[in-house]
């Protein structure tokens, strides 16, 4: 009985160590990523530790400048449209965290929110932005809200896209992307970290629509092609690890931003869910909130010129004293009644 066992368990291992070989990836030479996804407009910016940071600076120079920055896994791909409309009247600087996009990854245990922070300042002191609107979706974010409590001198105005950051709640939908899941297992991280990705990415990218329309093949080349830089995914992998050091939003915390601050986010979030919106509203003092029916993690994807006319008169407000005419017309959302009819 017990070799029959033994037996079996033998053949199941050099069946998972065959498909485990036949499905591991190299990873892809920067230089090779740069000529498939680097654009005219791109430029590099190399820090105080050696590392280069992939960014674009758009629009008039003298103009109120915006900072995006962009999400887990993700890169300044996802600011394309909002980009492309903004920089007629604002300067818009867009860029690749380290370990995403066409950013170098020195070390991937270094990674981190607080690193992050520390990149948009080096960026922003370096294009010579010494006060801006910080734009940030998910973890980006998260980077946003901690940039503001730390630099809250540095900026005009705040935008949270989908912004991560609240520690968990009980009750909380757990439907997210089962590539998240997986990688909630140090044994999935450490297997995964050499293989093709390409189906779970695609699934991943699935669940943040709810329009699949947007999930292309060539969106998930790109976040394939581009997670396999080196040191990549050994970067996004550490992301995941649970982190004593990490900060977590608090209402307390929170309370310190006094800057104008707006809140876009989708009713069918499935990384971030919807509460985190209301919890961001009470907790900063200034804040409005902006909530998109039947839409998803991205909304400046998803719903691009709905959010870009919110967005627009929310800056024309702060940063250029217009009525705000397009978010005084905009139909409210109550947010209860939403988290009530999901549950």
């Amino acid at each position: 009985m017990f070799r029959r066992f033994f037996v079996v368990l033998l053949t199941l291992s050099v069946i998972f160590a065959a498909g485990y070989w036949a499905l591991r990836r190299a990873d892809i030479p920067y230089d090779t990523l740069e000529k498939a996804y680097a654009s005219p407009d791109s430029q590099f910016l190399k820090l105080s530790d050696g590392t280069r940071i992939h960014y674009r600076d758009l629009g008039p120079k003298d103009a109120p400048a915006i900072i995006l920055v962009h999400g887990f896994s993700a890169s300044l791909h996802t600011w394309e449209d909002w980009t492309e409309s903004l920089k007629a009247d604002y300067r818009v600087i867009s860029l690749d965290l380290p370990g995403h996009g066409l950013s170098r990854c020195l070390a991937a245990e270094d990674v981190s929110v607080e690193q992050f922070v520390d990149v948009v300042d080096q960026t922003a002191t370096h294009l010579g932005a010494q006060s801006f609107t910080l734009v940030g979706s998910s973890m980006g974010g998260h980077t946003a809200w901690s940039y503001a409590l730390k630099f809250p001198e540095k900026l005009d105005a705040l935008v949270l896209v989908g912004a991560s950051g609240w520690p968990k709640a009980e009750g909380d939908d757990d439907n997210g992307p089962l590539v998240f899941k997986l990688l909630e297992y140090r044994m999935a991280r450490a297997l995964m970290k050499d293989i093709d990705m390409s189906g779970l990415i695609r699934s991943g990218l699935e669940d943040s629509f709810v329009d699949q329309s947007f999930v292309t093949d060539t969106m998930v080349q790109r976040y394939s092609s581009l997670s396999r830089a080196p040191c990549h995914r050994e970067a996004i992998l550490s992301l995941t690890r649970a982190r004593s050091d990490r900060q977590v939003a608090t209402t307390q915390a929170l309370s310190q931003i006094t800057i104008p601050t707006l809140i876009l986010h989708g009713t069918d979030d499935n990384l971030v869910p919807v509460s985190a919106a209301e919890k961001f509203k009470t907790a900063i003092p200034h804040a409005s909130v902006q909530i998109y029916e039947r839409v998803g993690h991205v909304p400046q994807e998803e719903v691009a010129n709905e959010s870009l006319i919110d967005l627009k008169a929310f800056l024309d407000t702060h940063l250029k004293g217009d009525e705000p005419e397009a978010m005084e017309q905009a139909t409210p959302v109550n947010l209860e009644t939403i988290e009530t009819g999901r549950n």
